[in-house]
């Protein structure tokens, strides 16, 4: 007596099936390594890339028209120094100091950084994807870039300003504010390589997350063929064990379409974690994510459709005459 096999019918909703096993061991596993991999992710990456901007912090003390803690009077220093002979002229007033304003700057810099740093922590535990990462580096850069730019812009107003106010506050405050913010927005600048290495560490998580997620696929489509053709050898064919000519050309069909079933699978699957990727990066549902959202459904339909297809119906029926013997 024939050893009785599952049909093919029921091996057709078993690649329907994959989602529930996603949702088990596929997500288990990316939750895993996705907590395991940024917990290793230290805010100390950020002091490599962040040397040519503190270089820059430390160049700030020494350009100055007024005193500097410690320092002194840097400026009169430097001349003097090049210049052996020079005297300095006698001034009736102190310039005002602003040898703070490069240090709060960059320390309002690393501490946005700090924080973008925070916000990926937790964002990319929940929504590994690369439009998470464009958003919050995008948006640390694009504040640290508006502060580093708006002061250099403020102190040339003042500047127009003070120069019908006297020499004194020309002097003493607009010339020294400009030095100090035109220093900051160099700062600024070179501070960008520090938000673009919290970026690339990121970015290396989301990557592997996502080959894990392509290489499931791949295995769940690999055991699908396997257990089709596990199913075929011990079912037996033709009662002799021998396929016919017209068998062959049967189950070579119905072999294709499971491969094309296999493969849509796979593309929608892909689409499904695209979009819900894409729409919980997103704090509100636009126009645009309606459309995806229209989109998700067409590519469930189609993949329903499929099923009906009567070649497809065709061919499962003409395996399953092969495989089971009635």
């Amino acid at each position: 007596m024939q050893k009785t096999v599952k049909n093919v019918e029921d091996l057709g909703k078993e690649l329907f099936n994959t989602n529930e096993v996603i949702k088990g061991g596929l997500e288990d596993e990316l939750d895993s390594y996705t907590r395991s991999a940024i917990s290793k992710i230290r805010f100390s990456v950020i002091i490599k890339p962040a040397i040519i901007s503190f270089i820059a912090l430390l160049v700030s003390f020494f350009i100055d028209v007024a005193t500097v803690p410690i320092l002194g009077n840097v400026t009169f220093d430097l001349a003097q120094t090049v210049f052996p002979g020079w005297v300095p002229p006698v001034e009736s007033f102190e310039p005002f100091k602003f040898w703070w304003l490069p240090v709060g700057a960059y320390a309002l810099f690393i501490f946005i950084a700090y924080l973008a740093y925070s916000k990926l922590r937790i964002e990319i535990i929940r929504t590994p994807a690369t439009e998470t990462i464009d958003r919050l580096i995008g948006g640390a850069t694009s504040v640290i870039d508006s502060i580093s730019t708006a002061l250099p812009l403020i102190g040339a107003a003042i500047l127009l300003v003070s120069i019908s106010l006297g020499e004194e506050i020309f002097l003493g405050i607009s010339v020294p504010f400009e030095i100090k913010a035109l220093i900051v927005l160099a700062i600024g600048k070179l501070f960008e390589p520090v938000l673009d290495q919290l970026g690339v560490e990121f970015q290396n998580v989301v990557n592997h997350v996502k080959d894990i997620r392509d290489k499931y696929f791949s295995r769940i489509q690999i055991e699908s063929s396997k257990s089709l053709m596990n199913q075929l050898n011990q079912g037996g064919l033709n009662g002799s064990g021998q396929m016919t000519p017209a068998e062959m050309v049967q189950y070579r069909e119905v072999v294709e379409h499971v491969t094309q079933l296999s493969s849509l699978m796979q593309k929608n699957f892909a689409s499904i974690q695209e979009i819900l990727n894409k729409i919980n990066s997103s704090q509100q549902i636009s126009k645009e994510k309606l459309q995806e959202l229209n989109s998700l459904a067409n590519s469930i339909t189609q993949a329903s459709n499929s099923l009906n297809d009567e070649k497809t119906l065709a061919g499962l029926k003409h395996l399953e005459a092969i495989v089971v013997k009635k």
